[in-house]
């Protein structure tokens, strides 16, 4: 299970990352943040992640987010192997446009909850799982995802529920099932009919359900 729970403070860890020491609140600012972390360096699945993550920079710079990763790894072996992954980026001789977390001594995965207990190293120690934490200016947790070492991640769905996180942050809207950017999104149950109106000027339009309750209230933000 995650070591820490959506709502609560994201942990102000120090570590040693290919771009330095770090204390991990310091490093984010006033910015968003997204820590994902990774089973090994030089495995194949890792690579094309971080390799779409460099190639998607500009998209989370666009939306103020900063990017940090983590491996169970040395910061020697981290920057050897962001030279393989920027090859394979297509961007060979290119820095890695976001630092890497070495975590050789598995702590930090440990305080985290990031170890997978099913995948383990050829020395039987377990591997961290693909975790991925989304984090606010505030500094609490408004996102985690966990995959299984097996499983690559998929960075546009990760753009996706940034913009909804950042959106609804923002707006009294949540975002219905498979929401992209500029599409319609929903009125919040909480929020007065009297209130809703005065909100969103493009207006709310509600879908009737066979219950006849007005709980499908749609506005164009």
């Amino acid at each position: 299970m995650p070591g820490i729970l959506l709502g609560e403070v994201f942990p102000n860890f120090e570590a040693d990352t290919t771009s330095g020491r770090i204390k991990f609140h310091d490093f984010l600012g006033d910015s968003w943040g997204i820590l994902f972390s990774h089973p090994a360096d030089f495995t194949p699945v890792c690579t094309t992640e971080l390799a779409r993550a460099a190639k998607l920079t500009d998209e989370f710079k666009k939306r103020g987010v900063k990017m940090i990763a983590l491996s169970i790894d040395t910061v020697e072996d981290h920057k050897s192997w962001s030279k393989d992954v920027m090859a394979h980026a297509n961007e060979a001789g290119t820095p890695l446009p976001f630092p890497i977390i070495a975590d050789d001594k598995r702590e930090l995965s440990v305080q985290l909850g990031m170890l997978d207990p099913d995948e383990r190293n050829k020395d039987g120690l377990p591997l961290t799982a693909r975790c991925l934490f989304v984090i606010g200016p505030d500094k609490k947790l408004k996102l985690s995802i966990l995959y299984p070492a097996t499983t690559g991640r998929n960075f546009d769905e990760i753009l996706r529920v940034i913009d909804s996180l950042q959106l609804t942050a923002q707006k009294k809207v949540a975002t219905p099932v498979d929401w992209k950017p500029g599409e319609k999104v929903m009125v919040i149950p909480s929020l007065p009919d009297s209130e809703a109106t005065a909100l969103f000027p493009n207006g709310v339009t509600t879908k009737e359900m066979p219950s006849g309750k007005k709980y499908l209230r749609y506005t164009q933000i």
